[in-house]
C-alpha cells in the first residue's frame, strides 16, 4: 500500500502543480473567454452536465470504444494471418504502413463526404489510427513464443492448433494488451477530430460550436471529459494486465 501511494504521488503533485499554474495565470491574462482557469472549466463542465453526459458523450463513447474495439479485432486476425503466412506478411506489412503515412485529419472529410455526417464515418477514422500498433504488437507476440517448448510440444505429438492456443497466444495476450493502452489514447483523440471535421453530435462537434460562440471554458468542457474517460481507460487496461500477468505466472 505504501509503495501504491509512493508511486502515485510524484504524478499527482506534478499535476496539481501544473494546475495551480494555469490557474494564477489564467488569473494573470484575465481573459476568460479566451484562457479559462481549471475552475472556471469544472464550473462549465458542472453548468453543462446535462447537454455534455446526456446529449453529446453517448455519441463519442460510441465512436471511441466501437473504433477501438474493431481495431481490436481486426489486428487479431491481420496479426494471425501474418503469423501463419509468410506471404500474408510479406503483403500485408507494406501496406499497413501505408495506411498509417496518411493523417487521419486529412482523410476524414473524405469519410464525411462518402458516408455522409453517419457514425461510421467516424469509426473508420478511429480504426484507421489505432488498427496498425496494434496488429504489430500482437504479431510480435505470437513471434516471440517460446521456441524451444514448441519444438518440445512437438516432439509429444501437440498439432498446430494446440501449439497456437497453448504457447503462442498466452505469449502474445502482453502484447496485445501493450497495443490496446498505446491506442486507448488515439482513439479518444481521434473520435474528437472526427466529430470536429464531421458530425452533428458529440463532445468534439460540441467543442467546435463553443469556438464560434467564444466561450473558451465551455470548449475545453469536452477535453476535460475525453481527458478522464483517457484515463479511467488506461487504468482499467492496467488492471487487465496486471489479471493477466498474474494468470500467466500460473501457467
Amino acid at each position: 500500500m505504501k509503495e501504491k501511494i509512493r508511486n502515485l504521488l510524484p504524478p499527482v503533485l506534478l499535476t496539481f502543480c501544473l494546475l495551480a499554474l494555469w490557474q494564477v495565470g489564467s488569473g494573470v491574462v484575465n481573459i476568460e473567454h479566451i484562457f479559462p482557469g481549471p475552475l472556471e472549466i469544472l464550473k462549465k463542465t458542472w453548468e453543462l452536465r446535462e447537454t455534455l453526459f446526456m446529449k453529446q458523450l453517448p455519441s463519442t463513447l460510441t465512436t471511441i470504444v466501437g473504433g477501438w474495439l474493431l481495431a481490436a479485432a481486426l489486428g487479431i486476425v491481420l496479426a494471425t494471418l501474418m503469423h501463419f503466412s509468410s506471404v500474408a506478411e510479406a503483403m500485408l506489412h507494406p501496406a499497413l504502413v501505408i495506411t498509417q503515412t496518411i493523417p487521419v485529419m486529412c482523410i476524414s472529410p473524405l469519410f464525411v463526404l462518402w458516408f455522409g455526417y453517419t457514425v461510421e464515418a467516424r469509426l473508420i477514422a478511429v480504426v484507421l489510427s489505432t488498427f496498425f500498433a496494434i496488429t504489430l504488437n500482437t504479431f510480435d507476440g505470437l513471434q516471440r513464443a517460446d521456441r524451444e517448448k514448441i519444438e518440445l510440444m512437438k516432439s509429444m505429438g501437440a498439432g498446430r492448433r494446440d501449439i497456437f492456443f497453448s504457447m503462442e497466444v498466452p505469449s502474445a495476450v502482453p502484447m496485445f494488451i501493450t497495443g490496446l493502452k498505446m491506442t486507448l489514447p488515439w482513439a479518444v483523440i481521434d473520435a474528437a477530430v472526427a466529430e470536429w471535421l464531421g458530425a452533428t453530435q458529440g463532445l468534439g462537434y460540441f467543442s467546435r460550436r463553443m469556438i464560434i460562440r467564444m466561450d473558451g471554458a465551455a470548449v475545453f468542457a469536452p477535453v476535460l471529459i475525453l481527458t478522464v474517460l483517457a484515463l479511467l481507460g488506461m487504468a482499467a487496461l492496467g488492471m487487465l494486465d496486471r489479471k493477466c500477468a498474474g494468470y500467466r505466472a500460473e501457467l
